[in-house]
């Protein structure tokens, strides 16, 4: 199970990577767009990286016996690793 973990973690992060390798500007204007549609399209690619990075955390939640965290442990995990990311 652990090991399980360990690789769902690994692709999530390697996803993450790549689809979002470079920062949403960058994408908007590799797009050519301009005024309410670089707006609207920043704003959908942030909410989809911050939600991307969340389930990212979420598979690295583990203490170091291999079991799940929860309660305050995990939310202040969470907090922690989306601040980073």
């Amino acid at each position: 199970m652990k090991k399980l973990l360990s690789l769902l973690a690994l692709g999530a992060t390697l996803s993450f990577g790549v689809a979002h390798a470079q920062t949403c500007d960058a994408q908007a204007a590799d797009k050519k767009l301009n005024g309410a549609a670089k707006t609207s399209f920043v704003k959908k690619c942030e909410k989809d990286a911050k939600a991307a990075m969340s389930a990212t955390c979420a598979t690295k939640a583990i203490d170091k016996n291999g079991k799940p965290l929860a309660g305050a442990a995990k939310n202040s995990f969470m907090k922690k690793c989306e601040k980073e990311g």
